[in-house]
């Protein structure tokens, strides 16, 4: 597995980048770029997202703000002591995070939220080296959605029948790491009770007690 340090000039994946090239004409205002990580820069807990939303993260240039997704997100992040505030509008609202750290498995808006194989493989590095940069000696990682599960274990080289997704389930991947499923907090998940804020704060109920 090659490790790449982030980089918003990345065109590794054609059919992404030209996306984003027809949507900054479209919305010159956007971020329009790959999205990088937000929060603590050595933290106990990193969460894993599939990629940023149109109107979101490819907005305002920050994971999971300005969007649906990031409701629930930060309203938990806030209960339990991660976040300042427990809202996230926009890349200027001081919003902290504080042993919590957040990305996507693929940095770049994908057309109709759904990248390819390729373009998950091909951003895994970025994903690796994020991971491979963690300080602490114990680290939870909390994967939403399927996507993601399987993204931290393409870092580690894992085959992915090793490891299967499901919500709340936990997998000690290596002595340093340890990951949480959950189910996505879109608002389809969301609206239709796939994922209600309980099942969700259990998710960081768990993760809170590994790292203690």
């Amino acid at each position: 597995m090659g490790s790449a340090t982030f980089n918003l000039d990345c065109k590794d994946c054609p059919r992404l980048y030209k996306n984003l090239a027809n949507l900054s004409k479209k919305y010159s205002e956007y971020w329009n770029k790959p999205v990088p990580s937000f929060g603590d820069e050595h933290p106990d807990i990193l969460i894993v997202g599939l990629a940023p939303g149109l109107h979101g993260a490819n907005a305002t240039g920050r994971p999971f703000t300005g969007d649906f997704a990031g409701i629930l997100l930060y309203e938990t992040l806030y209960k339990f002591g991660l976040a300042n505030k427990p809202t996230s509008e926009q890349n200027s609202d001081g919003l902290r995070l504080t042993g919590c750290r957040i990305t996507n498995a693929v940095k770049c808006l994908p057309p109709q939220n759904k990248p390819n194989t390729d373009e998950i493989k091909n951003c895994n590095k970025y994903l690796y080296q994020e991971i491979n940069q963690l300080k602490k000696k114990k680290i939870v990682i909390i994967a939403l959605g399927k996507i993601a599960h399987d993204a931290v274990l393409r870092t580690n080289e894992i085959k992915l029948s090793e490891y299967k997704f499901a919500h709340l389930a936990m997998h000690q991947i290596t002595s340093k790491i340890t990951l949480i499923d959950s189910y996505h907090c879109s608002r389809y998940n969301t609206q239709t009770r796939r994922l209600t804020a309980t099942m969700f704060e259990s998710v960081f109920e768990l993760a809170m007690k590994c790292i203690r």
